[in-house]
């Protein structure tokens, strides 16, 4: 076998290992990718479902609340309107501290996910 033929066969088998590693490298970038993916959607649905249960106990505890704050007034009607007054203030401030409760931290978790 001459030089020239033991280069060329080298250079296949290079090429050959080059493709095989950018295979491989691609392969994983496509399995941590799915990783963070399931991982961040999996603390989504956890948070949704947690958020539905505090939602619902918040809800019952709201009306017999307006329901109490309507015996003590007289009309039952006064309890939820006070009620909804409540909400209102607290929807504003929550509004206006939104990005800093809301935004801020789940975009650091998602970085922190995808980055792990």
């Amino acid at each position: 076998m001459s030089t020239f033929e033991e280069q060329q066969h080298d250079i296949d088998i290079l090429l050959t290992d080059a493709g095989d590693y950018l295979e491989t490298r691609t392969t994983l970038w496509k399995l941590k990718a799915i990783e963070s993916l399931s991982d961040v959607s999996g603390e989504l649905v956890s948070g949704l479902a947690l958020m539905g249960i505090v939602a619902l106990v918040v809800l019952i505890f709201s009306t017999g609340l307006a329901l109490l704050i309507g015996h003590w007034i007289g009309r039952s009607f006064y309890g939820f309107f006070i009620m909804g007054g409540v909400y209102s203030i607290l929807g504003l401030i929550f509004y206006a501290c939104r990005n800093r409760w809301l935004k801020e931290p789940f975009s650091n978790m998602l970085i922190r996910k995808i980055l792990k």
